[in-house]
């Protein structure tokens, strides 16, 4: 499945894609990256585990969005959501995210979920805006099993 907004085209992402994601998720301010999770090898394990449902929108040859998802055979989950700045608000987040969730729809996947930091106030908003519940009755914990991977935030 390909869906084509304006000049961009929403597509099914693969490693071949790894290097222009990555360049991506350096341009946004406040985006964090971890050393391990997010290298070549790490993102290569997640699309291996999860080989239809991470999603890409590409201009010309330039990668413009990316969201990395997978699920658990319970609940799907988003990961690094982005869209670059000179391409929001041209509905290319909510593209990705539609074509995303039928992905995991195929995999009968019924729910799905994402983080979102406090701070993020265009994506808090973007999420919103679309239709997604903001959770109140609920405690997000987490436990860092391998403390060599950091996350770096861009300035």
């Amino acid at each position: 499945m390909v869906q084509e907004i304006q000049q961009v085209t929403v597509r099914e992402m693969n490693m071949d894609d790894y290097d222009k994601v990555r360049a991506l998720w350096m341009t946004i301010r406040g985006f964090g990256i971890r050393s391990i999770d997010d290298s070549r090898e790490g993102v290569c394990r997640f699309l291996k585990r999860n080989p239809s449902t991470s999603v890409v929108a590409v201009d010309g040859g330039r990668v413009v969005g990316a969201i990395l998802c997978g699920h658990d055979g319970r609940r799907g989950c988003f990961y690094h959501v982005c869209v670059h700045e000179d391409y929001r608000k041209k509905g290319i987040g909510k593209a990705m995210a539609v074509f995303a969730m039928k992905a995991l729809q195929k995999e009968e996947i019924n729910k799905v979920s994402l983080i979102a930091f406090k701070q993020n106030e265009v994506g808090n908003c973007f999420w919103k805006s679309v239709g997604w519940t903001f959770r109140e009755d609920l405690n997000y914990y987490d436990f860092t099993l391998n403390n060599t991977n950091i996350t770096r935030f861009n300035e």
